[in-house]
């Protein structure tokens, strides 16, 4: 992210929110596509969205590779718009080998909803993110929230065992689990009992459904609670997205968890937590930049590398020295 007053116009950036407030999508797609790329004008446009944002309920839905995610996010988007509420839909997708874009498998999916104006759907790239979420989806659900969405759903890339930064950025985690895929034992070993707010078992219609949740249930009693009786214990839904079965039941229970959240100081501790993380992952990314502004050449970091395979430097001692000399150098030529 850059810094505030680099590359574009204060005029600029109160016209681009206007438009983004109003709902403009060209001006949305716009706005994240800023973010996205990290271009000019990306800090601006985020500072001027936070203001409007807050008020939106951020619902993540994340689970195996197959288990169904974007089908289920597409009738959840659907039966959001039947009760006339707007939604913003970021699929996280793996990055294409060829052009590093997103592959835009769930706007194809989710075609019939690109046309409706309460709907905006954007697929983003994990450009190697780990963690199941692309670098900047913090930020694209930022200007989401600040359009006016009151549902903001955010699909993960398919997860594996530590990929779980969904949990940070959403109110609401849904894990999505699939009879046959050997996720009644994989969820227990990929410590998605800590993450889930809301197990799905989709695909319910599938031949071992009643398995997987004979086994969920079993850990969730032998799992230890620390908030007494007032934690929220996860309920489970039964869906088959495909046909819509169980979408209205998984609403309720979404609604259910609003209404918890909404007691007493819920929300904003989780809010809190996950400000926490990202403040200080945006120090960490700030630093890097610095580094890499004011840092080291290539040909100075082969160098270093040779010292050090000659043993001729500790490595341990090297890198603090040279960021304190660096940065020495940064304070006196500000």
């Amino acid at each position: 992210m850059r810094g505030l007053g680099t590359g574009i116009s204060a005029e600029a950036v109160a016209a681009l929110l206007e438009r983004v407030r109003a709902g403009d999508a060209r001006a949305v797609a716009r706005a994240i596509s800023v973010v996205e790329d990290d271009a000019a004008g990306a800090a601006e446009v985020l500072s001027a969205c936070f203001p409007h944002t807050g008020d939106s309920l951020r619902i993540g839905v994340t689970g195996s590779p197959g288990a169904g995610k974007s089908t289920l996010v597409d009738r959840l988007a659907r039966s959001c718009r039947e009760r006339e509420e707007t939604v913003g839909v970021l699929a996280v997708d793996p990055t294409s080998p060829f052009t590093g874009g997103a592959i835009l498998g769930d706007r194809i999916r989710m075609a019939e909803r690109l046309s409706d104006p309460g709907v905006y759907v954007r697929s983003m790239a994990t450009r190697g993110a780990l963690g199941g979420l692309a670098q900047t989806t913090a930020d694209a659900v930022t200007v989401l929230e600040a359009s006016g969405k009151q549902k903001v759903l955010i699909e993960t890339v398919g997860v594996g065992q530590d990929e779980v930064d969904i949990v940070r950025l959403a109110d609401v985690t849904v894990v999505v689990l699939v009879p046959g895929m050997g996720d009644d034992v994989q969820s227990i070993k990929a410590g998605i009992m800590e993450i889930a707010d809301i197990f799905v078992i989709n695909k319910a219609d599938r031949e071992g459904a009643d398995r997987v949740e004979k086994e969920v249930r079993a850990m969730q009693s032998l799992a230890s609670r620390h908030s007494g009786d007032e934690e929220w214990v996860p309920p489970m839904v039964k869906t088959v997205a495909t046909t819509g079965q169980g979408i209205k039941e998984l609403m309720a229970t979404i609604d259910e968890m609003q209404e918890w959240l909404s007691e007493g100081d819920r929300l904003a501790a989780r809010r809190r937590r996950y400000w926490r993380e990202r403040i200080v992952e945006m120090m960490r990314t700030a630093l890097l930049r610095e580094v890499r502004q004011h840092g080291f050449s290539q040909n100075e970091i082969e160098e270093y590398a040779a010292l050090v395979v000659e043993r001729r430097e500790d490595p341990y001692r090297l890198v603090p020295r040279l960021i304190a000399e660096r940065f020495a150098v940064m304070e006196e030529g500000s």
